[in-house]
Formats: C-alpha cells, sequence, structure tokens
C-alpha cells in the first residue's frame, strides 16, 4: 500500500507538472532528422487518445496540440498522481524548403510519426555542364 508521507510533495508535483524539469519538460519531447528527402519528426505521446491529436500548418508554423485525459475514478481518492494531464502543445517552425502541404502524420505506441517531404524546388539536382571550348576545337580542325 502506498502512503503520503511528505506533505509538500503534492505541491512539488503541481510545480513540476506546470513548469517542467530537466529530466521531465511540460512540452512534449521530439526526436527530429532528415532521411534522404524527407524530413521526420517523433513527438513523445504516451497514453493520448489519437482522436484528441490535433496539426495545424498555418503559413510556415506547425502546431502540435493534443490532450491526455486524467486517470481517476469516480469517489476515489488518488495516492500518487505523478503522470501529466491535460493539454499539450508545440510549435515548430517550418523552413522553405520543406512541402507543408503533403506532411503525413501517424500514431503508434505513444509516439507520433510525423514525415515532411522536402519540396522539389529545393531536392538537390544535376547541372549541365557547357563549354564553348569544344566547337572551337571542331572549327580549327577542318
Amino acid at each position: 500500500m502506498l502512503m503520503r508521507t511528505d506533505p509538500f510533495r503534492d505541491l512539488d508535483r503541481l510545480t513540476q507538472q506546470m513548469f517542467g524539469t530537466v529530466t521531465r519538460p511540460s512540452v512534449m519531447p521530439m526526436d527530429a532528422y532528415r532521411k534522404g528527402h524527407d524530413f521526420f519528426v517523433h513527438f513523445d505521446l504516451p497514453g493520448i487518445d489519437p482522436d484528441t491529436i490535433d496539426l495545424t500548418v498555418e503559413q510556415n508554423v506547425l502546431t502540435v496540440k493534443a490532450e491526455r485525459q486524467p486517470l481517476g475514478a469516480e469517489g476515489a481518492e488518488m495516492i500518487v498522481t505523478e503522470r501529466p494531464s491535460g493539454i499539450f502543445t508545440r510549435q515548430l517552425f517550418l523552413g522553405e524548403t520543406l512541402d507543408a502541404d503533403n506532411i503525413e502524420a501517424k500514431y503508434s505506441a505513444g509516439v507520433l510519426t510525423l514525415t515532411i517531404p522536402v519540396s522539389e524546388a529545393a531536392k538537390p539536382r544535376k547541372v549541365a555542364v557547357t563549354s564553348s571550348d569544344n566547337a572551337k576545337q571542331l572549327s580549327s580542325a577542318s
């Protein structure tokens, strides 16, 4: 059985949930990387109902919003409540080289994965090199 021993611990937990700590930030943790012609962003959102996830893109700002309902049975006295609940929001600024119109989002095993393609204009491409030296050599040889 769990027992409360520190009367100030609830205040500490509330402060951590509101402002976060080094080990438990108040925003959703993420990883981002580029692989080939796509950027991938992974957000940790354990215990989130996928229906509460909202993604919006306005100009070059991507906003991720999700909600975790507090766990608690009606009439139950919570002994320990360390898991944060409520609304979580994170904004990413997308560069001009990303194709914000074709973002894909998948949620699996508590992780939201966004795939953001690089726009066609920003992809590397070969440039043909022409030389006027070949034309001069051909005309002087005849």
